[in-house]
């Protein structure tokens, strides 16, 4: 868990150069509110021992922060963090027995529940003016709702080299795609994470992506651009790797993370929200069970 929070680091400095100490603060509550609310549970309600040095209650708070906007009321994050640790975790026994990543589970309630306060993005300190008010996918959704080809709304939308730098308005960890892939190598490195999963999901959503566009350049971005936006990095390499709501086998990873990307690209091009990948993980943490049921390892010994 120290690990990912390792991995963690390029993406919170990237937000903070982007944002401001406002990022540092929303970091910090959530993280300090999911220790908090694990400990007190463990130690007031279930009645065990508190096991918060573990890392998890602290990997759970930074990836609630980089799922909400930097200007998120104080009182949402303390909610979304008891949502997470007590709704999302706890409530199913503690690490290593929940289903959902209870970092999902957090950011999904607040953003059904508040959705005005989670789609209410803050500048970024270092884009465009133009590119400041409304996150590109955002951007995407209401120009072609209104009826704008992409050539029209291109010319709203930061490059694809600002996209992948971070220059554009969003959630605190979804807005530099090259500081999640320098965490997400980390982790490979240290053998934390295997690449099947993250792989799965981005090159599903590529693969797709890349279909609709070439199928109709006026009505879809193409594949680049839906890599680069969003929470497809973040999700990809560090919530739908979470050892315990993911596969164990790396066939099982490969199907879950191939769910993912498709129902990521379905709810992005034709669902109400221009993004779907925290609803795609947790529909396919739903599956994790049947899909651990059906793609086993094989057994010590067995010939193949």
């Amino acid at each position: 868990m120290y690990g990912v929070v390792l991995a963690m680091l390029p993406a919170f400095a990237m937000s903070a150069m982007f944002f401001g100490w406002n990022s540092v603060k929303v970091t910090l509550i959530a993280v300090a509110a999911s220790v908090f609310f694990e400990y007190v549970i463990q130690k007031y309600i279930m009645k065990v021992k508190p096991t918060v040095d573990d890392g998890s209650a602290i990997v759970t708070g930074i990836l609630l922060a980089f799922n909400v906007p930097v200007g998120l009321p104080v009182w949402l994050i303390i909610l979304g963090a008891l949502v997470a640790i007590g709704v999302g975790k706890m409530s199913f026994g503690g690490l290593g027995q929940n289903p959902f990543n209870p970092a999902l589970v957090g950011r999904v309630f607040l953003l059904i529940s508040f959705p005005v306060q989670m789609t209410t993005w803050a500048p970024n300190k270092l884009a465009a003016d133009g590119f400041s008010g409304a996150t590109p996918l955002g951007l995407l959704k209401e120009g072609l709702k209104s009826g704008k080809t992409i050539s029209e709304i291109t010319s709203q939308l930061p490059s694809h080299f600002d996209l992948f730098w971070g220059n554009m308005s969003g959630s605190l960890g979804e807005i530099s795609a090259v500081a999640l892939l320098l965490g997400g190598l980390y982790m490979l490195w240290k053998k934390i994470i295997t690449w099947h999963t993250p792989i799965a999901v981005l090159g599903t959503v590529f693969i797709f992506e890349g279909i609709l566009w070439l199928a109709n350049p006026e009505r879809f971005m193409d594949p680049m651009f839906h890599l680069f936006t969003g929470g497809v990095m973040l999700g990809a390499i560090f919530m739908a790797t979470d050892m315990v709501s993911s596969p164990m086998t790396h066939v099982g990873q490969l199907i879950f993370g191939i769910g993912i990307g498709i129902i990521t690209v379905l709810i992005r091009n034709f669902g109400a929200y221009p993004e779907g990948i925290s609803f795609a993980i947790l529909i396919m943490n739903a599956f994790t069970p049947l899909i651990n049921a059906y793609v086993k390892p094989a057994r010590f010994g067995r010939i193949a």
